[in-house]
């Protein structure tokens, strides 16, 4: 079993509900969005996987290389395996071969669009981190897409985050808590202020509290977080 990774190492978990816990983290190579103001693309190496302590490993990488390795790793106490990217769910049989192999949970964080593949692996993720993606990040119109996968998340601990940038649109925004609250108005709602890239610059704090006044008015639980693993310092 083997799929491109573009590196694995333990770190903090930087963004929404579970922020601040230890994760091992497993970065795929590969996704099917090109969001403007995507962060990770540079960190992306796709001829070799950087392994945290053991280093170089050629990819795509061979899940029974690894597993003597992951195991090793997870000796020291993590709350999960973060899988992330890139998309993730790119590549369910490297996924459901981990969940299967590992015993720690899986913590999905995903751009919530891909359901058929969620569908393959659900049996395997515990926590599910999921994108909804504003039109004018990604091009295209993809309120559809999350409600589908939204419905297939529910069977796990999900929670939906939101990128602001100053640039987002309040009508983009007004339609994506519409979605929620139509699915559920008690999922937990993450607000996250961009962090400046690609062209879109942070929100001020002004349009971030009123955002939140409006979302609290449709969703129980919407929470304002940043990327702390930036604040200090972390990958």
């Amino acid at each position: 079993m083997q799929a491109p990774i573009s590196e694995i190492f333990s770190s903090i978990q930087g963004e929404g509900k579970y922020v601040g816990c230890r994760q091992l983290f497993i970065r795929f190579v590969g996704c099917n969005l090109k969001c403007r103001y995507c962060d990770t693309e540079s960190l992306l190496n796709t001829t070799h996987c950087d392994c945290e302590g053991k280093g170089l490993i050629n990819n795509p990488v061979d899940f029974a290389e690894i597993l003597p390795y992951l195991e090793k790793r997870l000796k020291k106490k993590h709350h999960s395996i973060s899988l992330t990217g890139g998309e993730p769910l790119l590549h369910t049989d490297f996924i459901n071969e981990i969940g299967q192999k590992i015993d720690c949970p899986l913590f999905l964080e995903t751009n919530g669009t891909l359901c058929e593949q969620l569908q393959k692996v659900i049996n395997n993720i515990d926590i599910i981190s999921m994108d909804i993606k504003m039109p004018d990040a990604v091009g295209e119109n993809l309120w559809e897409k999350h409600k589908k996968f939204l419905q297939i998340a529910a069977k796990k601990d999900v929670y939906v985050k939101i990128v602001i940038a100053q640039e987002t649109k309040l009508d983009d925004f007004t339609k994506a808590i519409d979605l929620i609250e139509s699915f559920n108005k008690n999922l937990l709602l993450i607000l996250q202020p961009m962090t400046p890239y690609g062209g879109y610059t942070a929100p001020s704090p002004e349009k971030i509290l009123i955002w939140q006044s409006l979302a609290l008015e449709k969703i129980n639980d919407v929470r304002v977080i940043g990327q702390t693993h930036r604040m200090i310092g972390q990958r």
